[in-house]
């Protein structure tokens, strides 16, 4: 029996020590050999709207939906503005890898290049936020995006999404009734609305969201437009104004963007590129449902309990901006090659597009008034 056990033990260790050479060899001749699991890659975003703004909350939930598609392996972390940098500041920021990513607008740009306030500073010829973010995707404009951010050095990979709905004209002390009320309205814009308003004779001022409510309450404003029900309630517009008036040309198809710095973008693997990018347009869609519930829940409670009145913006005035309008952008086109080819871009792909939505789509205001007229929600 004692020889039996010690000829079993030479026979196992006869087998452990030609397994592990020939795990050696398979190493050698460049077989897959098992890789220890390194851990998560971490990426520091900030946003451009305080903590407290709908817009920072869609930031956060887009990262929690890479971090969930990417089942943790990437992690991004989102603060809000003014964490790191200021509002105006987050391009510079992204590029330089101070920060890994951003969110915000590209008007808010519009101190780097003119040009990137077309992704939503302006009446859209005609087309709303989706369609031109459709222009961008399958129009050309992602091709155009990149050529100006390359013309102005910036290291970063833009990703225009969560196209937005028509903002209102803004908050004022008494309702506009014509365009000659600007003449020496001391008014909070942003982008090529810098210089539509200027144009209508306001004094403009660009200020970051956070920034405005603050102003209008010392006096440094007299009106000021930022964006939506939901952002304007949380920002504290209402406490500040009680009238609001709605429909504008300004910003009419206005796009967030999710921003990464391009070094860093470059070199995560190719399957976590491709979960961003689905996630982006998964998040696009995310925003626009959740906008559409909490905007309009906002629209009444500003009614019902803060007592603001909204009024609709005169046709007059909308006529007037897009007078405006035209011979601000013809004077940038004959300045800027670039900034003339993306406009003549977006004329032609909305001419195509806005003409048959415009056949096509029903009224519904008819059905709305036929269910609703007369009711209050």
């Amino acid at each position: 029996m004692s020889i039996q056990r010690d000829k079993s033990a030479a026979s196992r260790r006869k087998f452990l020590s030609g397994a592990a050479a020939a795990t050696a060899g398979a190493a050698t001749l460049g077989f897959p050999m098992i890789a220890k699991a390194q851990g998560p890659i971490s990426f520091r975003f900030q946003s451009t709207w305080p903590s407290k703004d709908i817009f920072h909350e869609y930031a956060l939930d887009f990262a929690k939906t890479v971090n969930d598609m990417t089942g943790g392996d990437l992690k991004i972390e989102v603060l809000p503005a003014g964490a790191v940098v200021p509002a105006f500041g987050l391009l510079e920021a992204v590029s330089k890898g101070t920060l890994d990513g951003g969110h915000g607008v590209l008007v808010y740009h519009y101190g780097k290049s003119t040009a990137l306030a077309l992704w939503g500073s302006g009446p859209g010829f005609g087309m709303d936020a989706n369609m031109l973010l459709a222009w961008h995707k399958w129009g050309g404009g992602k091709e155009l995006l990149e050529k100006i951010y390359q013309g102005i050095n910036a290291n970063v990979v833009s990703f225009p999404y969560a196209p937005l709905y028509t903002q209102p004209l803004g908050w004022f002390k008494k309702p506009i009734t014509k365009w000659e009320d600007f003449k020496g309205l001391k008014y909070r814009t942003v982008g090529i609305s810098i210089d539509v308003f200027t144009g209508m004779g306001a004094a403009v001022n660009a200020l970051p969201g956070g920034e405005i409510v603050p102003a209008m309450d010392r006096g440094l404003l007299d009106a000021a437009e930022f964006n939506n029900m939901s952002s304007d309630r949380a920002l504290g517009f209402a406490d500040v104004s009680k009238v609001c008036m709605l429909q504008s040309y300004h910003q009419n198809a206005e796009q967030l963007e999710i921003s990464f710095n391009k070094t860093k973008f470059d070199a995560l693997p190719a399957k976590m590129k491709a979960i961003i990018s689905g996630a982006v347009d998964a998040s696009s869609a995310q925003m626009m449902w959740k906008a559409i519930d909490r905007n309009s829940q906002d629209y009444i409670t500003l009614q019902t309990t803060d007592k603001v009145k909204f009024y609709k913006t005169p046709d007059s005035i909308l006529k007037k901006q897009l007078e405006v309008y035209d011979q601000v952008v013809a004077k940038k086109a004959g300045e800027n090659p670039l900034f003339k080819e993306i406009i003549e871009s977006q004329k032609k792909f909305a001419q195509r597009a806005a003409g048959w939505e415009k056949d096509v789509v029903v009224n519904r205001k008819i059905a709305y008034d036929h269910y609703f007229a007369g009711k209050k929600a």
